[in-house]
């Protein structure tokens, strides 16, 4: 360690900085991709009859399945930025 330079306190700036100002924005953008997934699956869920005239088989309880469980997995995503920010302003209200 230098006079100059405090190498503990500087990879503690870096990783803060690379978790708050790349890691939320890549969980929000992961909450976005997975509700958008999610939406165009739930709109291909409908039921169409098929060749023998009835609707909806397994193939669709599956795909409601899959856009429930994403729906869950945006909406963890979106909680765990909204916790960062309330934890964010939290702090800087209690150390101001």
């Amino acid at each position: 360690m230098t006079s100059w330079i405090d190498l503990d306190a500087l990879w503690k700036i870096v990783v803060i900085g690379l978790l708050c100002g790349a890691g939320l924005p890549a969980v929000f953008t992961l909450g976005l991709r997975t509700l958008s997934r999610s939406e165009r699956r739930a709109a291909a869920v409908t039921p169409v009859p098929d060749a023998v005239g009835l609707t909806g088989g397994t193939s669709t309880r599956v795909q409601a399945a899959r856009a429930g469980a994403e729906m869950v997995v945006a909406g963890l995503c979106f909680a765990v930025v909204l916790a960062a920010i309330g934890w964010g302003v939290a702090f800087i209200v209690s150390h101001g």
